[in-house]
Protein backbone atom coordinates (compact mmCIF):
# COMPACT_ATOMS: atom_id res chain seq x y z
CA UNK A 1 0.00 0.00 0.00
CA UNK A 2 1.50 3.71 -1.07
CA UNK A 3 1.58 6.52 1.16
CA UNK A 4 0.27 9.73 -0.05
CA UNK A 5 0.68 13.57 1.01
CA UNK A 6 -2.13 15.67 1.95
CA UNK A 7 -3.00 18.89 2.59
CA UNK A 8 -5.39 20.91 4.41
CA UNK A 9 -6.59 24.71 5.45
CA UNK A 10 -8.68 26.10 8.26
CA UNK A 11 -9.19 29.75 8.50
CA UNK A 12 -9.85 30.93 12.08
CA UNK A 13 -10.39 34.11 14.20
CA UNK A 14 -7.53 33.39 16.76
CA UNK A 15 -3.92 34.92 16.56
CA UNK A 16 -1.29 32.49 15.33
CA UNK A 17 -0.21 32.50 19.16
CA UNK A 18 -3.40 31.30 20.41
CA UNK A 19 -3.01 28.59 17.85
CA UNK A 20 0.99 27.88 18.54
CA UNK A 21 -0.67 27.30 22.40
CA UNK A 22 -3.71 24.68 21.40
CA UNK A 23 -0.38 22.58 19.24
CA UNK A 24 2.46 23.20 21.80
CA UNK A 25 0.66 23.28 25.07
CA UNK A 26 -0.20 19.68 26.87
CA UNK A 27 -2.90 21.68 28.42
CA UNK A 28 -4.42 23.17 25.28
CA UNK A 29 -3.75 19.42 23.58
CA UNK A 30 -5.67 17.29 25.64
CA UNK A 31 -8.99 19.76 24.88
CA UNK A 32 -8.64 19.00 21.33
CA UNK A 33 -6.25 16.51 20.05
CA UNK A 34 -5.85 13.60 22.49
CA UNK A 35 -6.41 12.29 26.03
CA UNK A 36 -2.89 13.19 27.18
CA UNK A 37 0.48 14.84 25.95
CA UNK A 38 3.86 15.36 27.54
CA UNK A 39 6.65 16.97 26.48
CA UNK A 40 10.08 16.37 26.95
CA UNK A 41 12.59 18.71 25.34
CA UNK A 42 11.50 17.92 21.63
CA UNK A 43 9.84 14.48 22.28
CA UNK A 44 5.91 15.01 22.55
CA UNK A 45 4.26 12.01 23.57
CA UNK A 46 0.63 11.51 22.79
CA UNK A 47 -2.04 9.08 24.26
CA UNK A 48 -5.51 7.74 22.93
CA UNK A 49 -6.93 5.63 24.31
CA UNK A 50 -4.45 4.27 26.40
CA UNK A 51 -2.01 3.80 23.86
CA UNK A 52 1.29 5.68 23.26
CA UNK A 53 1.92 7.50 19.53
CA UNK A 54 5.47 9.46 20.60
CA UNK A 55 7.10 12.60 17.66
CA UNK A 56 9.72 14.25 17.90
CA UNK A 57 9.77 18.20 16.64
CA UNK A 58 12.06 18.63 14.27
CA UNK A 59 11.17 22.22 13.29
CA UNK A 60 9.68 25.14 15.26
CA UNK A 61 9.07 28.48 13.98
CA UNK A 62 7.01 30.27 17.36
CA UNK A 63 3.54 31.45 15.96
CA UNK A 64 4.39 30.22 12.63
CA UNK A 65 5.30 26.43 11.76
CA UNK A 66 5.67 23.10 13.54
CA UNK A 67 7.29 20.01 12.33
CA UNK A 68 6.56 16.28 13.79
CA UNK A 69 8.48 13.33 12.84
CA UNK A 70 6.22 10.28 14.44
CA UNK A 71 8.68 7.74 16.09
CA UNK A 72 7.47 4.75 14.12
CA UNK A 73 6.46 6.64 11.03
CA UNK A 74 8.26 6.49 7.74
CA UNK A 75 11.38 8.14 6.18
CA UNK A 76 10.33 11.38 4.57
CA UNK A 77 7.33 11.68 6.26
CA UNK A 78 6.16 14.14 8.88
CA UNK A 79 2.92 16.10 10.36
CA UNK A 80 3.07 19.68 9.59
CA UNK A 81 1.27 22.76 11.16
CA UNK A 82 1.66 26.23 9.37
CA UNK A 83 0.09 29.65 10.54
CA UNK A 84 -0.37 32.35 8.94
CA UNK A 85 -2.23 36.11 9.14
CA UNK A 86 -4.61 36.13 5.95
CA UNK A 87 -3.44 39.99 4.56
CA UNK A 88 -7.09 40.42 3.10
CA UNK A 89 -9.40 39.21 6.06
CA UNK A 90 -6.87 39.12 8.70
CA UNK A 91 -7.72 36.11 9.65
CA UNK A 92 -5.03 32.54 10.72
CA UNK A 93 -4.89 30.55 8.23
CA UNK A 94 -3.53 27.17 9.30
CA UNK A 95 -2.08 24.42 6.87
CA UNK A 96 -1.87 21.11 8.32
CA UNK A 97 0.21 19.14 6.09
CA UNK A 98 0.14 15.14 6.98
CA UNK A 99 1.00 11.53 5.47
CA UNK A 100 -1.56 8.64 5.12
CA UNK A 101 -2.35 5.48 3.46
CA UNK A 102 -3.79 5.83 -0.33
CA UNK A 103 -6.79 4.15 0.77
CA UNK A 104 -7.13 5.90 4.34
CA UNK A 105 -7.25 9.79 3.39
CA UNK A 106 -10.27 11.12 3.17
CA UNK A 107 -10.42 9.39 6.44
CA UNK A 108 -7.57 11.50 7.48
CA UNK A 109 -8.98 14.31 6.22
CA UNK A 110 -12.80 13.97 8.03
CA UNK A 111 -11.01 13.39 11.43
CA UNK A 112 -8.69 16.41 10.69
CA UNK A 113 -11.61 18.57 10.27
CA UNK A 114 -13.25 17.38 13.43
CA UNK A 115 -10.27 17.82 15.49
CA UNK A 116 -10.08 21.28 14.24
CA UNK A 117 -13.95 22.00 14.81
CA UNK A 118 -13.32 20.73 18.63
CA UNK A 119 -10.13 23.10 18.33
CA UNK A 120 -11.93 26.17 17.30
CA UNK A 121 -14.81 25.54 19.46
CA UNK A 122 -12.36 24.95 22.37
CA UNK A 123 -10.40 28.04 21.71
CA UNK A 124 -13.33 30.54 21.06
CA UNK A 125 -12.81 31.54 17.32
Amino acid sequence: MSREKFEMEFIFRASPAIIYRFITSPACLVRWFCDSADITGDVYTFTWDGYDEVAELIDDIEEERLRFHWEDGEDGEYLEFRMYKSDVTNETILEITDFADDDEVEDQKRLWSSQLDIMRKEMGG
